[in-house]
């Protein structure tokens, strides 16, 4: 099955971040590299990455200053004692890796939810959480994206996970934890951490009373795999929320997370498209909205 698959956007870092990243964790590699031209928000080439960290695709492109990663949209990584008997080790070797040139969120240190856990921002800015998990229970991957709810939409993760889990096929809940009496400044019954299931893909989301100066923006996406236009229809009329954000298969919800709504045939011409067809295909997707599968085939295939 095709997962869903955290995009970043960056300017023009997302190959040395991708190279990056995949000498930092374990089992990871690149898995394919394809340039397109003439990219209106991006000042020269734009460089589109597709690579695993450990089994989990990312997607990276530079696209020009547009956007910046914020601590909305995190990356909880998980590290099992019952898998690794070097756990502690490897967790901290993850640790200093991440943090060279990067900014510390919540010190590596000992939690009443965990062992050892740490938040850090990296040098491009992305946010990970590395976290000393309890093996008890349903396993979880190593790399979960992670929703923090703040700002406008503080209170509103379980809305929007029971609106999630009404859309996409395939999914559940996990676990639940609530903030109770006397956790102040945090409202009684808003969500500590929750995590559910969508496509098969696990994501996690808390609720966050702090001030915060940022939200959830473009700069993280989540992309949606699609085989037909029936399934990009469905999911883009189910969530797309903010007629202006709606370009280039990228749609905004109705509380600020960003969506791609990606055919999973265009994914294969960009991989094995010559270079005409990559450039037929980009010059048409470039000004679309909800990607039109038919149209892109038939440029595609030079008709």
């Amino acid at each position: 099955m095709q997962k869903i698959t955290p995009h970043l956007w960056f300017d023009k870092e997302a190959k040395e971040a991708t190279e990056f990243y995949c000498s930092a964790f374990p089992n990871s590699k690149i898995t394919h590299i394809s340039t397109i031209h003439a990219v209106p928000t991006s000042t020269g080439d734009c460089d589109i990455i597709s690579f695993e960290l450990n089994g989990q695709p990312f997607m990276g492109i530079s696209a020009g200053p547009l956007f910046k990663f914020n601590p909305s949209v995190s990356f909880i990584v998980n590290f099992d004692p019952a898998k690794d008997k070097n756990v502690r080790p490897n967790l901290d070797a993850l640790w200093g890796k991440l943090s060279g040139g990067g900014t510390t969120l919540m010190p590596l240190d000992k939690y009443p939810f965990s062992q050892r856990y740490g938040w850090i921002q990296d040098k491009y800015g992305l946010s990970w959480q590395l976290i000393l998990t309890n093996p008890t229970g349903e396993e979880r991957p190593f790399i979960v994206p992670s929703l923090m709810f703040i700002g406008k939409v503080f209170g509103h993760a379980e809305e929007a996970i029971n609106f999630y889990l009404s859309i996409f096929k395939d999914s559940k809940m996990g676990q639940m934890h609530r903030y109770g009496a006397g956790q102040e400044p945090s409202n009684e019954g808003t969500i500590m951490f929750t995590d559910f299931q969508l496509l098969g893909t696990w994501i996690a989301a808390m609720d966050s009373v702090g001030e915060h100066k940022f939200a959830f923006n473009e700069a993280i996406s989540l992309l949606i795999p699609c085989e037909t236009q029936a399934e990009i229809d469905y999911y883009w009329e189910k969530l797309s929320a903010v007629a202006e954000a709606e370009q280039c298969g990228w749609l905004k919800d109705k509380f600020g997370l960003s969506w791609q709504v990606w055919p999973v045939e265009m994914g294969k011409m960009m991989k094995n498209g010559t270079p005409e067809q990559i450039a037929r295909v980009t010059q048409v997707f470039l000004p679309m909205k909800k990607f039109d599968l038919e149209v892109l085939k038939r440029v595609y295939e030079g008709k």
